[in-house]
């Protein structure tokens, strides 16, 4: 792929760590709720959140975000984790009460501690991208 440069700080940053971290728990949490043949909902959550953070891992991992620019991209990222957040956190009530079976109340604990790192990094985009004062170019006169 032409013009396509890679940031290899990104996956050691405190935004990168929080994207792996949030893909990882997305992976334990949708093959638990896999092995547990848990209804639809669960799975497809978890499918979701796997292939959104994927995505969004892989436009900042490529600086894609700096090329297509028609998109405000650090707000399209806060949304989604809160959006995320409050999904995971009925879908994950559910299956932590219903409990089927170990399966399904494993998949719901990951459900949970991946809520809280979409809660984390919401907050630490928004400080990060919003939260320090920008300098101006020009001096006013």
């Amino acid at each position: 792929m032409a013009g396509v440069e890679v940031d290899s700080a990104f996956p050691r940053s405190l935004r990168g760590s929080i994207k792996i971290a949030r893909m990882l728990l997305a992976w334990g949490m949708f093959f638990c709720f896999l092995g547990a043949r848990s209804r639809g909902m669960y799975t497809s959550l978890a499918g979701m959140e796997v292939v959104i953070t994927t995505l969004f891992f892989l436009l900042y991992l490529l600086k894609l975000d700096k090329k297509m620019t028609w998109l405000f991209w650090p707000l399209a990222d806060i949304f989604n984790s809160v959006i995320a957040a409050m999904f995971l956190l009925v879908v994950c009530l559910f299956a932590v009460v219903v409990k089927t079976n170990k399966a399904t109340l494993a998949g719901g604990v990951f459900g949970f501690i991946l809520l809280i790192l979409c809660a984390v990094d919401a907050v630490v985009f928004w400080k990060i991208s919003f939260g320090g004062r920008r300098e101006r170019n020009a001096t006013a006169k």
